[in-house]
């Protein structure tokens, strides 16, 4: 029951992450910059979990933990979000997208050489399932190599990210790292607005776009994934969270009439698929299975 429970985290993770490009589209059309929606993105839901944490009545991490949060925050956060960002302007967004959802295969290498996990056949058929319905999904066209290589860079910071992430929190609960990493990637992004210049909503329907992207695309969302990172382990949690491109590609289509594309639902039925095997596995599983 408590990987089926991880499962369905990762999944919740997935669907809320998959608002973020359309929250994005909305705040950028209310005269906000990339810095100044990623400083308040993380510094406001920093001050959520913040108040979540007193609520609780739980305490803030030391030492070796509480520097591997803030590692998680100020380099991974920080370093996968500025090189996607970046090499969109270098590369279509399709490709950007599909080269950063390499990352399930890093995090399955990674498992191994770490964790020393055993690499089964129904996650080696979710995985390239996964693979080929994201390359369906986003479409990918060409860019520049420099975009690519900065894609590929923020799936492999990422992987490191999750691999760290699935040792952390045999520690820590959720609330307590998400508020580290929160503040740690809001104070970095603080430090970048700062040397660009504030660019705050010219109207207030923008500072709804802010709290729809603090609460729905990130505290939901990283609390979640975090939750379910500790009872499904790094390579099942990478795989299922290919469900992103799929909740934003139907968002994309509802809201702003993007067509959908028939290798594009193929490419979403292929990504299901991929969740609904790797799900199932889930349930029959054993329950002393660690990270299998």
């Amino acid at each position: 029951m408590q990987r089926i429970t991880g499962a369905l985290l990762i999944a919740l993770s997935a669907a809320a992450f998959g608002t973020l490009a359309i929250f994005g589209r909305y705040a950028y059309a209310a005269g906000m910059d990339t810095f100044t929606v990623l400083f308040l993105r993380f510094s406001l839901a920093s001050m959520v979990m913040a108040i979540l944490l007193v609520a609780r009545r739980e305490s803030l991490p030391r030492g070796k933990i509480l520097a591997q949060l803030i590692g998680m925050g100020a380099l991974g956060y920080v370093g996968q979000s500025f090189l996607y960002l970046t090499a969109i302007n270098y590369a279509s967004a399709g490709l950007v997208a599909l080269l950063l959802y390499l990352y399930p295969c890093f995090v399955l290498i990674l498992s191994v050489i770490v964790f020393r996990e055993r690499v089964t056949r129904v996650k080696v058929v979710a995985l390239t399932l996964a693979l080929f319905g994201t390359a369906l999904t986003v479409d990918p066209q060409g860019g520049q190599t420099i975009g690519a290589l900065m894609a590929i860079t923020a799936a492999a910071i990422y992987s490191v990210y999750i691999i760290v992430g699935a040792n952390v929190m045999k520690h820590v609960s959720a609330v307590q790292s998400s508020t580290v990493i929160f503040a740690s990637a809001g104070a970095v992004f603080g430090t970048m607005t700062l040397f660009n210049g504030v660019h705050f909503p010219i109207h207030d329907s923008g500072w709804l776009t802010v709290a729809g992207i603090v609460l729905i695309a990130t505290v939901i969302p990283v609390v979640s994934f975090l939750a379910g990172l500790e009872r499904v382990g790094p390579t099942n949690a990478a795989m299922l969270s290919t469900l992103e491109p799929v909740v934003t590609v139907v968002l994309g289509a509802s809201l702003f009439g993007e067509q959908l594309s028939p290798i594009g639902l193929a490419g979403g039925g292929l990504i299901l698929l991929a969740v609904l095997l790797l799900t199932r596995s889930e349930m029959s599983a054993p329950r002393n299975a660690e990270f299998e």
